[in-house]
């Protein structure tokens, strides 16, 4: 009779997905429906993963120490995000080193970090500063009385952490921000009127998946089609990260790029950035709208929209109209895809090497982080 790490090790067969995108297959439909997968993932990509904390503006004069989870309800570490007399961020864990009590429950102010359960106090470097009742411990403190530290990384005014990840996103946000330059990220507003959750009945990569190509547009879109000059819509492909680059008709609203940039002359309507796994930077002439696309199950997915912006003349024009229109009809096919792929007659299918050379790339990357 086999055990049950040998079970798993043959069920949990290896997926290739070719380099070469003219003649790759897409994920097979077992990926989407398998729980076996769907936890792989939780550990081989998300825990790897880099993901948003929160704008600065979290933390004021007021307050300087936030406690958050990493994904909450699906990866939940207890966090604390931390701004000390510098102006400087720090990410410690917010469990303590004695008994594992949470050791902050809500965004306040402190001079030092301690644990209501029985006492001990950290500074706020997350270094063992105090102990009632431990003056007769031997070798005490260690290193591992100290509250560990994990890596923060800024988009201008946006935090992310990583807990163990499996790329540096700093270089990614080089990039994007030699990109979006001309874009004032200091002077985005948090807009919560213009922000809201939504639940899709889909596996969370389907989603990811449909968001990653343009292919649908004249199908799924009529409005957003009519802005956008579908015939000129790129997709680039990065290490860890694409753009879908969205040119606009002549006549609608589009970036003011200054001459040294590299699109100057463009019709450039908006920028989609792609962080892998789930992280969406979606940028438009009036600000930016972040989608996080959290995993519920293999078949609900929650996806967050945040919206930030600096030009309110210019909501409700452009490709950066109608979102909540847009996403709904993209919940409409990707929830069909969602049934079609429980289908016993599809097993896996091509991609388009022109239009679909994002979802390739997404594909990818999981293999890879799968068979890793």
């Amino acid at each position: 009779m086999l055990d049950f790490n040998k079970l798993l090790t043959i069920r949990m067969k290896k997926i290739k997905v070719e380099n070469n995108i003219k003649i790759a297959e897409t994920l097979p439909s077992e990926f989407y429906k398998s729980d076996i997968h769907f936890d792989q993932l939780k550990e081989k990509v998300f825990y790897r993963s880099w993901q948003l904390i929160e704008h600065e503006s979290i933390l004021t004069i007021n307050t300087n120490v936030y406690p958050f989870d990493f994904i909450k309800d699906y990866i939940d570490e207890p966090l604390i995000l931390i701004k000390d007399d510098k102006d400087d961020y720090k990410c410690l864990t917010n469990v303590c080193t004695h008994r594992a009590n949470i050791i902050v429950n809500n965004r306040c102010k402190l001079n030092d970090l301690k644990c209501m359960y029985h006492g001990r106090k950290f500074n706020l470097d997350g270094k063992f500063k105090s102990m009632p009742e431990f003056d007769e411990a031997e070798n005490f403190p260690r290193e591992c009385d100290n509250l560990k530290e994990f890596q923060i990384k800024n988009l201008g005014p946006f935090l992310f952490v990583g807990l163990e990840p499996s790329f540096d996103i700093g270089l990614v946000f080089n990039q994007i921000s030699e990109r979006v330059s001309f874009i004032p990220l200091d002077k985005l507003t948090f807009r919560s009127d213009l922000s809201k959750d939504y639940l899709v009945n889909s596996h969370w990569a389907l989603y990811c998946d449909n968001y990653l190509e343009g292919f649908h547009i004249p199908f799924v879109h009529n409005d957003l089609n009519n802005i956008l000059d579908y015939g000129n819509y790129d997709t680039e492909i990065f290490e860890n990260y694409n753009l879908q680059v969205g040119y606009a008709k002549d006549g609608e609203e589009v970036f003011d790029i200054p001459e040294s940039h590299i699109d100057f002359g463009k019709n450039v309507a908006a920028y989609y950035y792609w962080l892998y796994p789930n992280i969406m930077l979606n940028f438009y002439p009036w600000g930016l709208s972040i989608n996080i696309v959290k995993p519920i199950s293999n078949k609900k997915t929650k996806v967050q929209f945040l919206t930030y912006v600096f030009d309110e003349s210019k909501l409700e024009t452009g490709a950066g109209a109608s979102l909540d229109k847009v996403e709904r009809e993209d919940e409409f096919v990707v929830e069909g895809v969602q049934k079609g792929i429980n289908s016993r007659f599809y097993k896996t299918g091509r991609f388009s090497p022109t239009k679909e050379k994002g979802v390739h790339h997404f594909h990818s990357l999981l293999a890879k982080s799968i068979n890793s």
